[in-house]
This record gives structure tokens, sequence and C-alpha cells, in this order.
């Protein structure tokens, strides 16, 4: 039976065994292993060495200029590389201290500020947005307490959380960069002050060498977009004991990272998201990140997670989780006339979840693949069941109906039905495909009902 105190014990090995490399620690010798965060696929293991830990320690040290006076709030768990290395090693690196909690828990943020006067603090956006929440009511701690910046990593961080971030701590700086477990962490970070810092990009280079690259290895101009490539001294060379995960992350010496974006003509990186979270609607390609930021903008909603639904004909539906703030309140059809407003139509979620929670990861970010199936969405049939049939009731839906009904050739059509929730869904564009030869030229947007969907434009 085990009497010690948590956290305490000791290390014990037979005088016979002889380590397999003797001497001090090599730069090149394996420090640790860790195991990717699995978002998108398996996790994968990933040997690091100290030359890649020290170096990313270093970068990170001189994107956020740490000195020895800085003091670190360390919330993430250290068996993840942003804790481990974003905050720990790069503050140890600069002289500086740190303060390490037991983990996040956001009613106990403000007292830790108060008592460790921390210069800085670095975490999810899950995390900053439920620091975010309480920031009204201890204002007085934010005032004493002043922070020198701000650091958001490890997922994207919404526009509207960071400029909230800043305003209520009292304009500090908040710095989001781009991070993966291959390269030690930090790949690009936003400057600080004065160089400019651009919302919405996860910033320039900050360490390692990054690049945009197609399918076929050829790296890509400015503003292009194609997957993430990196190199440099903090990325790991090879995954452990697996060859074929190997050969296609590794390109000309470069590091594919299996996200997507683009270089701006100043360097700075955009994200586009996951390759492997692109949902492929019917053939039409949506970047969930992009359906994000605009929901994030909807004064309703706290949380959001755009996602992919399966859909018996389409393949895959854009779907999306959204956590509602305290005390507000927003329907289906509200959310969709919102997106629809900024985005183009098949880009408009077609199922709306609102939960009380987003499954989170166990380092605090939202979880976007398989989460379909963890909120028990099944395949949307649109064969399965029309809904109620309701006829025009207006002169204008009138006309609507009369126009589908001629260029498709269906009858009836009520005000209640969408394009994509027939049988004869592949047939109709055939027939759309027709139709744009007669005089009438019809520019449709689906929603939840026909009479929104049609705006007839006469030659």
């Amino acid at each position: 039976m085990l009497t010690a105190e948590a956290g305490i014990f000791t290390l014990t090995g037979s005088s016979a065994e002889y380590p397999a490399k003797g001497g001090l620690a090599q730069s090149e010798d394996v420090a640790l292993v860790l195991h990717t965060s699995g978002t998108t696929s398996r996790p994968k293991i990933v040997p690091l060495t100290h030359a890649n830990l020290c170096t990313s320690a270093e970068n990170i040290q001189l994107a956020l200029q740490l000195s020895q006076s800085d003091r670190s709030l360390n919330m993430m768990p250290l068996f993840h590389i942003h804790g481990l290395v974003g905050v720990l090693l790069s503050s140890l690196s600069a002289g500086a201290s740190v303060v390490c909690t037991p983990g996040f828990y956001a009613p106990n943020f403000f007292d830790w500020l108060e008592t460790f006067r921390p210069t800085w603090y670095s975490a999810v956006p899950t995390m900053h947005q439920a620091i975010l929440a309480r920031t009204e009511a201890n204002s007085e701690t934010i005032a004493l307490c002043p922070l020198r910046l701000i650091r958001s990593s490890s997922a994207p961080l919404p526009i509207r959380v960071m400029m909230e971030l800043e305003r209520a701590f009292n304009n500090v700086q908040v710095i989001e960069s781009y991070g993966m477990t291959e390269a030690a962490h930090q790949m690009t970070s936003n400057p600080l002050a004065p160089r400019e810092r651009k919302p919405g990009s996860v910033g320039v280079a900050a360490g390692p060498e990054v690049a945009i690259m197609d399918q076929a290895g050829k790296k890509l101009p400015a503003e292009e977009i194609g997957e993430v490539v990196i190199r440099g001294a903090n990325v790991t060379s090879a995954y452990e004991n697996n060859p074929s995960a190997n050969e296609s992350a590794f390109t000309k010496g470069w590091f594919r990272t299996g996200d997507l974006g683009y270089l701006d003509t100043n360097g700075y990186l955009f994200l586009k998201g996951r390759i492997k979270e692109t949902i492929n609607r019917g053939g039409e390609k949506i970047f969930p990140r992009e359906v994000d930021e605009v929901l994030q903008d909807h004064p309703a909603v706290r949380q959001v997670v755009t996602f992919a639904a399966p859909h018996t004909l389409l393949g895959e539906e854009v779907a999306a989780a959204i956590v509602l703030k305290e005390n507000a309140s927003a329907t289906e059809l509200e959310i969709k006339e919102f997106v629809s407003q900024k985005l183009a139509d098949f880009k408009v979620p077609r199922v709306v979840l609102f939960v009380d929670e987003i499954p989170k990861g166990p380092t605090g970010k939202l979880q976007r693949i398989g989460l379909a199936e963890k909120l028990g969405l099944r395949a949307s049939d649109p064969t399965a069941k029309r809904p109620e049939f309701v006829p025009p009731r207006t002169a204008r839906e009138e006309q609507l109906v009369n126009i589908w009904t001629f260029v498709l050739g269906v009858s009836p059509i009520g005000i209640n039905d969408n394009f994509f929730n027939w049988e004869e869904i592949l047939s109709w564009r055939l027939k759309l495909s027709i139709a744009y030869s007669n005089p009438c030229t019809l520019n449709y947007h689906s929603r939840s009902s026909l009479s929104n969907q049609l705006l007839p434009t006469w030659r």
C-alpha cells in the first residue's frame, strides 16, 4: 500500500543494467517522446531531440522577448508540447520564472493572477473564452496586476475573442502563434509591437522556414492556398516506427503539416484548416474554420465548431455545434440567415445544433473530427420524408413556386420544400443547367423555406 504524498516516487534499477549509450546526452540524442494530439487521425509517436527542444525554446523566447524579469502562469498540461516547451522551457531558457498550476480552473484564474503576479500567460482559445467570461467581475484585479502579453496557440483564436481580451485586460497585446508537436511547438507567431500584428493570421515564421506546397511537392507563390510545410532545427526527423507516415509527411526535406493555408506578400501565414477536416459537400470543398469565423461574430454565439455531418446523397453536409452566451438566444433559421449574408450558399450549415458544451480533448482543444458521431448525428436522408406541404401564401411565393414547377417539372411544390431534400436531386441539377438557356435566369440561395431560396432576375 502506497502512503507517500502524490508526486513523490523512487526510481530503481539493477546494477547489472547498462545504458545503451554511455556518457552525457548529446544534442542529437532523443530527449523525450510525445504523441500527437490525434485531432485528425490516430496519434503518432514523435521523438524530439535535445536540439529540437532547445531550438524551439529559444525561438519562443525571441518571439515573445522573454527576459529574467518575466513570470509565466502555466495552466497547460506538461504532457502537451504547448505547456512543456511553449511556456516552461521557453521561460527557463530566458532565466525567467514559471508558476505551474494544478490545471486549468477558470474561477481560480484571477486568484492566481493576484497571488503570483505573472507578466504573461499562454493558453488555448477555450481557456481564453472561459477567462474572458469572468473579466468584468474581476476588473479591479486586472488593473492591479497588469500583464505584458497574452499568448494563444494550439487552436484558432477567433478575432472577436482576441479583441475582447485586449479590451478586458486594458489593451494588453494578445499574440496568436501556430505550433505542433512535430515542430517541438512553435512555427509562426504574430510579432509584438511595434511590428505589425494581423488579426486572423498566425503570424510570420518564428524559427523554422515556412512555405506553401501543392500535392505534387511544388512550392506555391504568395496568396495561393496549399499545404503548410516547414523545415528547421526544431522539427523532428521522423515518426517512431511509422514508415508510411514518414513517407507521406516528408517531401524534399520539408515536413508536411497537414494544414491548409497561404502566405501573404509580407510573409504572414493565414490558415484555412486541417486538410482532413475539409468538408466535401457533393464536390464543393468547405473549410470549417471559415464558417467558424463567421459564426463567432454572431452576438449570441459563445463557442462554435463547424464539422462534417454524413449525408446519403452529398456524402457530407455542413453542420455546426453552437454554445450560446448566457441569457442569449438564437434559432436555427437565424443562424443560417446570418451565415448566408456573408458566405456562399453551399457553405451555410444545413444542420445547426445548440449544445451546452462542445466535446474537448485532454488539452482543451475543441474536437471537430468525429463530432457528428459523438453528437449522435446519423446520415441525412433527403428521400426519407418531405416536410409538411404548405402552399404559397403571397403573390411572390406563387411566382417562385410556378418558376420551380416549370423548370424542374415537379409538382406540387410548397414553401417548405428544400432543393437539396428531394429524391430527384441529381436530375434537378441537370435540368438547372438547361434552365440557364431560358429567358429567365435563376439565382437561388437555399435556405429552410422555398420563399427565401429563389430570387428571379429577368433579363
